[in-house]
């Protein structure tokens, strides 16, 4: 029987990172975990909830700079938006607390 057009089997291989479900890269947060020297023994589950934590806060930052920039009808989400959402937000800003959001943007390559 052909197959349909469109339709690719799927090789089997596929990175934990995708088996997830996640945007941030799980073998690099296992990689800093590791280096950072943070614990003697580094469980399989570790990497895992570091990436969806990670990617839940960023979208918890970045849903209302991207707000704020659409209502103030700018194309891009400014540092200056960012802070403006990480202190708006209670729960954020008792986070974040003083951290300094920078101002300076980094450079591109």
């Amino acid at each position: 029987m052909p197959r349909e057009r469109g339709h690719r089997r799927s090789s089997g291989r596929r990175s934990r990172t995708t088996r997830a479900e996640l945007s941030f890269s799980m073998s690099h947060m296992e990689r800093l975990l590791r280096e950072g020297h943070y614990t003697q023994s580094l469980s399989s589950s570790a990497p895992i909830f570091l990436a969806a934590i990670m990617q839940h806060l960023t979208a918890k930052v970045l849903e209302p700079a991207g707000n704020k920039a659409q209502n103030s009808s700018q194309r891009h989400i400014t540092p200056e938006l960012v802070g403006m959402a990480v202190h708006h937000k209670a729960l954020l800003n008792g986070s974040f607390g003083m951290t300094p959001i920078s101002l300076v943007a980094p450079a591109r390559h």
